[in-house]
């Protein structure tokens, strides 16, 4: 039995040796970050335990760079992880860093941020010629001036240095797109951010938009067949023919880039991440004012707008963005092989309404039926009508 003890006690012995070689200075390197538990602070330095033969030590040089708002919460119990920054100093002391431990848990946090495209707002506080230097927590960060995105129209044309100097105080979306600890570099880019955060707001508005919705934008360019406005984050399309319920040759006729508009929503197709508009659908349908007023046969006032190989179109005067064709057949009694024997675009003319198609919003017209026999007790009518209208008020006036 004694022989026994005797055979386990090197056995035993070793492993203690093992133990305490394992946990000695030796087993640590520069750079390495330990946890460890604070035994006493002290005005000069702050003892570490961190588990070895020896205590850990912050020294006063390194309580002197840390903030304010780090030393003071400190307290004797608190766990807290450091960075070895030396394993054994000339005096046997394992010296540490809370500060470092601190930055590299910043950098580590920076690099999770950079891989996950996360957006950050920073509030920028300083500038120099090459660009805006924000705080990452306590790293500090770059975004060089190629990376920062004009706050206005016409800004792009203003000395770097003064586009830069009016963002100091501001704060800015950007996201981080380089980690370099060895470096000590940490660069951000605005543009990048702008350019997430439209893709993400196009993909909400995107799900979020349904036929017949109305919403407001922002026109931001004009092409020959039609707007594109910025609906905060989307663009839509609104085709020349939604523009207006009159007739317009080109967008530039009603709008302008710049301008706010009201419009609904025609089709979202989410899988090419289109939208098409309508401006002309948030304003009142002067088609349905029109023929809740005419009467077929009436004589009304209208404008020669275009002229085709089969007759000539004409805006009423009294309604706007309601069109009718006179047919080539109702220009005149005699034989007319083209339009312009009789009538000249923008020429106004007084025309016959000879029928109103409700279903299909059409007018058809005439100028050969104005002084027809036939519609001469329709036409005493309506001048009764018209008579006894205007001397209702004049009565009316004071």
């Amino acid at each position: 039995m004694n022989e026994e003890i005797q055979q386990d006690r090197p056995e035993s012995a070793m492993a203690e040796m093992g133990e305490w070689l394992e946990m000695s200075p030796s087993s640590l390197r520069r750079g390495d970050i330990v946890q460890g538990t604070i035994v006493r602070i002290t005005p000069t330095e702050i003892l570490v335990d961190i588990g070895m033969k020896a205590e850990g030590v912050i020294t006063g040089r390194e309580l002197e760079r840390m903030p304010k708002e780090i030393r003071e919460v400190l307290r004797e119990g608190d766990v807290i992880q450091v960075q070895v920054v030396n394993p054994e100093d000339r005096s046997g002391n394992i010296l540490l860093s809370l500060q470092r431990a601190l930055m590299e848990e910043d950098w580590q946090q920076a690099r999770r941020m950079m891989e996950e495209g996360e957006i950050l707002e920073l509030t920028v506080n300083g500038y120099n010629k090459g660009g805006l230097v924000v705080r990452v927590g306590r790293l500090r960060g770059f975004i060089p001036a190629s990376q920062v995105v004009p706050q206005e129209a016409g800004e792009e044309k203003l000395p770097v240095e003064q586009r830069l100097k009016r963002r100091v105080g501001q704060k800015i979306h950007v996201r981080i797109i380089e980690v370099n600890p060895e470096a000590n570099r940490l660069i951000l880019s605005e543009r990048a951010a702008q350019e997430e955060l439209r893709r993400r707001q196009k993909e909400e508005l995107l799900a979020r938009l349904e036929p017949g919705m109305r919403v407001k934008g922002r026109v931001i360019s004009l092409t020959d067949f039609g707007a594109f406005v910025d609906l905060g984050g989307a663009e839509g399309l609104i085709h020349i023919s939604e523009l207006s319920w009159h007739r317009v040759n080109h967008p530039r006729e009603v709008l302008s880039v710049g301008q706010e508009v009201e419009v609904e929503v025609i089709r979202v197709d989410r899988e090419r991440k289109r939208i098409a508009l309508s401006r002309k659908r948030v304003e009142p349908d002067p088609w349905q004012q029109a023929v809740a007023q005419l009467r077929e046969g009436q004589l009304v006032e209208a404008v020669i707008t275009r002229l085709t190989n089969f007759g000539a179109f004409a805006a009423l005067k009294e309604f706007p963005g309601v069109e009718g064709l006179i047919h080539i057949s109702e220009l005149a009694e005699h034989r007319v092989h083209h339009p312009k024997e009789v009538v000249r675009e923008g020429e106004e003319r007084v025309v016959r309404l000879i029928r109103i198609d409700r279903e299909n919003r059409r007018l058809a017209l005439s100028l050969r039926r104005v002084a027809s026999p036939e519609y001469a007790m329709l036409d005493w009518e309506m001048a009764q009508a018209r008579l006894q209208a205007e001397e209702r008020g004049s009565g009316e006036s004071p």
